[in-house]
């Protein structure tokens, strides 16, 4: 069967080996037959609930079995899935469910009280599928259709549904940080998709004997290599336990019990189970690849790294969400800690990118500098009901003009080196990485800005070796009884993701000012 869907590579790999294991969690284990059943299963209650082809589902829950099975259920009813952040605000998810026309939640029961509040904020949920049999959650007098998972997976068999969709249909939507000070939906195509995909599973050799982490929760585009490039090969997945994906000691046991064969996270990740994870008390001898993507790699903990699991290939990989992943380095067993950052390097299979100078002309040669621009069938299809803000980063090819290429202006300054690869130098704009996440620093501005205490607000983000930079916000007020950094804190929390949050939060009389008026962000960062 040729591969043109995402869930094809789930219904190649069953029918191959039903029995071989797709997806480990914690003690529990699907096969690929049972995955495949399963989401069968779902795809028929979805369509039975009125999800057609196309029609937006978003997935509140937490990483588990029944997460895949939400995943592949929803794109085998045509459907375009959307995962949300089991821990943002509310606030914040209302505004992805409206924005994107969700009808239909797959989401635990707990997550219940939360939907009502979505939906007498605006979000027009009509049917909520719960994994875990809560009863109706009190959303009936909603108008809210819920599902039980024994209705979804119980009773007489299905057979695979008829699945409408082509490769250039959407797959899924990735909610990322936005200037406007609201979250902006990326959308990929299967095809966008599975072109990384495809290139992944054979750059890695990835086989049925593989195993993989899936360390990165399903909102962030990490997690898309994780599970097709397992799903591709016929190898398992091994989904991180949230209690288990930020402590070290844990993590690095976890890893030597599912004897991971390719690992892929954030490169802070890598330092704290450098740094605490004690691993060298660990065998890691299954590791063959430890693949990294999102932010920078400090030399010293990169070598480190090396060092301790010396067996092992290193490699950067780079994309942002609009991209997929497009360009990648191998790093040297040889490298050392000093000397600058090692390069995002040159493109994967049936990518490319090229730097364009501050002339608006493609640049050539090793050593100038200019914005990187990304072409190719990676290359998402824009923004979510969005048509300026996509007119603006997916563009005409302005050095190709004889037929229509779209290419994607990533904002990132880059110059080419003389070895062929690229090296990352900066920002066009006022987005940071912090964690591996993508981060909008005028959102959080706009959110303070928006309190009705505070005069103005500036944020700003200093470099950091483990975190990638560490986000600071200083704030001047009117009314400093309720401006405190406890208070701040807080306020942040009910509006932003956990990871947006400001690390410290500085009050002053006055903000400093440039010669122009205008915020001194500069002198703020010096301190």
């Amino acid at each position: 069967m040729t591969s043109f869907l995402l869930q094809h590579l789930l219904m190649d790999a069953a029918r191959r080996a039903p029995d071989a294991a797709a997806v480990r969690f914690e003690e529990e284990t699907l096969s690929y037959g049972e995955l495949d059943r399963l989401s069968d299963r779902l795809a028929h209650a979805l369509a039975a609930h009125d999800v057609r082809r196309g029609d937006r589902v978003a997935i509140y829950l937490p990483k588990s079995t029944a997460s895949l099975i939400a995943i592949h259920g929803i794109l085998k009813a045509g459907g375009v899935y959307v995962p949300l952040d089991p821990g943002a605000p509310v606030q914040r998810l209302a505004y992805i469910l409206e924005d994107c026309g969700v009808r239909c939640v797959v989401a635990a029961s707990a997550k219940a009280a939360a939907i009502r509040t979505m939906v007498e904020g605006g979000a027009r949920v009509r049917t909520a599928v719960f994994t875990d049999d809560g009863g109706d959650a009190g959303l009936g007098d909603l108008g809210i259709q819920t599902v039980p998972w024994a209705r979804v997976l119980g009773g007489a068999e299905v057979g695979p549904p008829v699945i409408a969709s082509i490769a250039t249909d959407l797959a899924y939507i990735l909610y990322t940080s936005g200037s406007t000070g609201t979250p902006k939906g990326v959308m990929i195509s299967h095809l966008n998709s599975l072109t990384c995909v495809h290139w992944a599973a054979a750059e890695f050799g990835v086989t049925k004997a593989d195993r993989l982490s899936s360390h990165a929760p399903f909102h962030f585009d990490l997690s898309i290599l994780d599970l097709f490039v397992a799903m591709k090969a016929g190898a398992s997945v091994a989904l991180v336990p949230d209690g288990t994906s930020t402590f070290p000691i844990r993590l690095g046991q976890w890893i030597e019990k599912n004897q991971i064969t390719i690992w892929y996270s954030v490169p802070s990740i890598l330092t704290l189970l450098l740094l605490k994870g004690r691993l060298d008390r660990l065998d890691l001898s299954s590791l063959r690849h430890v693949l990294f993507a999102g932010e920078v790699f400090p030399n010293k903990y990169l070598a480190a790294a090396m060092r301790a699991v010396p067996h092992a290939e290193f490699v950067n990989l780079y994309g942002p969400t609009e991209t997929n992943v497009i360009t990648f380095y191998r790093v040297p067993a040889a490298r050392g800690e000093q000397g600058e950052p090692i390069p995002i390097g040159r493109p994967c299979a049936n990518g490319d990118v090229f730097v364009v100078g501050e002339d608006g002309k493609v640049v050539t040669e090793p050593g100038v500098t200019g914005e990187l621009f990304a072409r190719g069938t990676t290359v998402a299809l824009g923004y979510w009901g969005d048509p300026e803000k996509t007119a603006r980063g997916f563009l005409q090819n302005p050095h190709q003009m004889d037929f229509a290429e779209r290419v994607y202006r990533t904002g990132d300054i880059v110059s080419l080196g003389t070895d062929g690869n690229y090296r990352l130098l900066g920002r066009r704009d006022r987005m940071i990485k912090s964690r591996g996440y993508r981060i909008e620093l005028d959102e959080i501005e706009i959110i303070l800005n928006a309190h009705p205490s505070i005069r103005e607000a500036a944020v700003v983000a200093v470099p950091d070796e483990l975190s990638g930079n560490r986000i600071l916000a200083f704030v001047a007020g009117t009314d400093g009884r309720e401006l405190n950094a406890g208070f701040l804190r807080d306020y942040c929390l009910e509006r932003l993701p956990r990871y947006m949050v400001p690390e410290s939060f500085n009050l002053l009389d006055e903000l400093p000012k440039t010669s122009t008026g205008k915020i001194d962000r500069a002198r703020l960062a010096r301190g």
